[in-house]
């Protein structure tokens, strides 16, 4: 793993499986998905799509912050939604934390780990 380094953030919503919250390398972070559960692992299983984003974006946040980076410093934003008419608002939400406005993708899937509705991955500079 030379030149790689993982990041666990304590902060954030545990990992689901044998993975790092992120892998620093090069120079970049390449954060794991953020779902819409606590630090505690907790699932948001109330409320609306926008509240459950705004959560998968703080854990995003959490994480690039464990690695010595910030939202301001994303550069590529993935946006997993298992329903599409969830899209606009899921939209209005992002917009209020990705000021900057990162290139990103945005895919329907047929489902998400944990039953969640979305899921955050981002990729930052460090």
């Amino acid at each position: 793993m030379a030149g790689m380094t993982p990041v666990f953030a304590q902060d954030a919503a545990p990992p689901a499986g044998p993975y790092s919250h992120a892998i620093k390398a090069n120079g970049l972070i390449f954060a794991s998905g953020s779902i819409p559960c606590d630090a505690a692992g907790n699932i948001l299983t109330e409320g609306t799509i926008q509240e459950k984003t705004a959560l998968a974006i703080q854990n995003a946040a959490a994480v690039l912050a464990a690695a010595g980076s910030s939202i301001s410093k994303v550069v590529k934003v993935t946006v997993f939604l298992t329903d599409m008419a969830n899209f606009a608002a899921m939209n209005e939400e992002y917009a209020k934390h990705f000021t900057h406005k990162p290139a990103r993708s945005c895919v329907a899937v047929y489902q998400l780990p944990k039953g969640v509705p979305v899921e955050v991955e981002v990729t930052a500079l460090e």
